[in-house]
């Protein structure tokens, strides 16, 4: 994701006194500031409370806080319910039979489809640009750890904080089979964006400005494919035509398989 300046937009609070130290530690870690009372507030707040650590919007008509939460909710009820290789994300990554793909997922952002995947058996290395929106990750990935039904989830969800492309261009480990990449689509009316947690991560955020950049890297490093999830009716990213489409209600998954690397003949003695 491309991120804005954090200063004078966000700072780091607490709920709870005794949380003051801890908060302290984090506004260090991102390289925020705390939350003075006696200043302007700031259009958002890293709110750490005894249960989570939630960004919350400041001012009036706002709503909710959002935060990352596996245990319960709409996610956890998509876990339950995302069992069969057949949903649409998991033909999309080429979930087959026993196979669980190593899968880069470029675009981290909350995790939902990540931590979907990491239930279906895939290994997920999750990047996410936004030192906060790795914070609130981070968070609700620590929390799911002490649930001994996703504990073996979370064992393969892998965070990385970083850029996309810089980490790409310097990966190490093995060519991932599967690269994931889910840009923030630039709305156009004030339908494009229905979900809160949407209108907060663009409030942080901003547009994706480096998703077709993201596509060619990812087409070179990529094993086997390389899947970008878009809204239904949006065109798809700058480059190659997907090899086919996978759609859903309100998304698509475009598809792009890669070629496999031609080896030599063996020369006859």
């Amino acid at each position: 994701m491309t991120t804005r300046n954090p200063e004078n937009t966000i700072a780091v609070s607490h709920s709870d006194p005794i949380l003051a130290d801890t908060a302290g530690i984090l506004a260090k870690k991102l390289g925020l500031p705390t939350y003075d009372p006696k200043e302007n507030v700031p259009a958002l707040l890293l709110t750490l409370t005894p249960e989570r650590l939630e960004l919350r919007q400041t001012g009036k008509g706002t709503e909710g806080p959002l935060f990352v939460d596996f245990i319960g909710g709409a996610i956890e009820y998509r876990r339950m319910h995302t069992t069969s290789r057949k949903e649409a994300i998991a033909r999309a990554v080429g979930l087959k039979g026993g196979t669980s793909p190593v899968v880069l997922d470029l675009t981290a952002g909350i995790g939902r489809d990540s931590f979907i995947l990491a239930g279906l058996g895939c290994t997920l290395h999750m990047v996410e640009r936004s030192p906060v929106l790795a914070a609130l990750l981070a968070d609700g990935i620590d929390r799911a750890k002490m649930e001994p039904a996703l504990a073996g989830i979370m064992t393969r969800m892998h965070l990385i904080v970083g850029d996309s492309l810089e980490i790409m261009r310097h990966w190490q480990p093995e060519r991932p089979e599967v690269i994931c990449i889910d840009p923030m689509y630039p709305h156009r009316s004030k339908s494009a964006l229905v979900k809160k947690e949407m209108r907060l991560i663009r409030l942080l955020v901003g547009d994706d400005e480096d998703s077709d950049s993201l596509l060619r890297a990812a087409l070179d490093l990529a094993g086997r494919r390389v899947v970008v999830k878009r809204p239904r009716l949006a065109p798809a990213l700058i480059g190659p035509e997907p090899n086919f489409t996978i759609s859903g209600k309100n998304s698509r998954f475009d598809v792009y398989l890669i070629a496999p690397i031609a080896t030599a003949p063996a020369q006859k003695a």
